[in-house]
């Protein structure tokens, strides 16, 4: 656990250095006072202002992992990206660390925002979000919220107030269940007060048990191997504190995406145990939404759910589909 933020320099992530893009690191804060470190990926030689989009995710991830991969790939198609460590994790500010939060988490990419509508190098009208797995969700809700965001893609996108108050497949989904629950994260509130700290929950589980479901191993094979694996990544180590995402529980996160009027684009493996998430998501967002035809659902057949971090081996990242969807609305 860590209060002061050290900035890693070198490269240290899990894909090379493109030599289309220009990188640097940057830090910008939230309206909660938390510093934020991102890296700022441009296409070489741009001196013009750019659009712009801010880059988050997966869900226990670093920068250095899927997000940093996408924000450096659209560089290289001609926007101006920014991938951060959202508060608490990473290379970011906020103590204690490994917290999660449905408000915290959505300022996160609003601060994003904040930052690139005032940058010299960005055409301040042309600014767009993209949230992988968890932070989806989070970038849905952003855009309900933040009228300056023009453009949200989501990929293999998680709910993650859904699966924390219902479980996986909403198979926890009574009061019962969610009571169970709550009693645990409440002893575990007094456990972690009376020794000062917090307890981890463990990322992904290692080894891989024989029996592990799809999904898990589909998990492990990302996170837990040279594919995937970052040493301040959470799913790659400890884990979130056992009582980090306990907020999410009860503050549904997507009570108002029927109001986003700005273009949306839900990318999603069609294997992926998630796909749920999206399907529903994506229904909720256009009932009685009279914004409905800049929103599009965009299934990929083969696909499951860690195909869409880094391609998996057939290349499931629509990357063109991406930029041009991203050049279509931004304007």
């Amino acid at each position: 656990m860590i209060k002061e933020i050290k900035i890693t320099q070198e490269w240290d992530k899990i894909f090379s250095l493109s030599d289309k893009v220009e990188h640097r690191k940057i830090t910008f804060h939230n309206r909660y006072g938390i510093t934020l470190v991102a890296d700022l990926y441009k296409p070489k030689g741009s001196n013009n202002k750019l659009p712009a989009l801010a880059v988050a995710g997966p869900f226990g991830a670093v920068k250095e992992q899927a997000s940093g991969y996408y924000a450096m790939t659209l560089a290289e198609r001609g926007f101006l990206t920014i991938a951060f460590d959202p508060s608490y994790t990473g290379e970011s500010g906020g103590y204690p660390r490994y917290m999660a939060s449905p408000d915290i988490n959505t300022e996160d990419f609003q601060a994003a925002v904040d930052y690139l509508s005032i940058s010299d190098e960005v055409d301040s009208e042309k600014i767009g979000i993209i949230g992988i797995c968890g932070w989806g969700g989070l970038a849905l809700n952003a855009a309900s919220i933040d009228t300056r965001i023009k453009v949200t893609i989501t990929s293999t996108m998680y709910d993650m107030a859904r699966v924390n108050a219902k479980g996986y497949f909403d198979l926890e989904d009574s009061e019962a269940a969610r009571y169970n629950k709550k009693v645990n994260l409440n002893k575990q509130r007094s456990i972690d007060y009376k020794a000062g700290t917090y307890m981890l929950a463990g990322g992904v589980v290692d080894p891989l048990p024989k029996d592990a479901p799809y999904f898990v191993a589909d998990y492990y094979d990302y996170y837990k191997t040279k594919r995937g694996y970052h040493p301040r990544s959470l799913n790659s180590n400890g884990g979130w504190a056992t009582i980090g995402c306990m907020s999410f529980m009860n503050q549904p996160i997507l009570s108002y995406s029927n109001e986003i009027r700005s273009a949306v684009l839900m990318i999603h493996g069609d294997k992926a145990h998630s796909c749920y998430f999206s399907k529903d998501a994506y229904a909720n967002m256009l009932k009685d939404n009279p914004y409905k035809d800049n929103k599009e659902l965009l299934l990929i057949h083969g696909a499951v759910h860690t195909d869409l971090y880094d391609g998996g081996k057939n290349n499931y990242i629509p990357f063109d589909k991406i930029e041009s969807f991203l050049k279509q609305h931004l304007k």
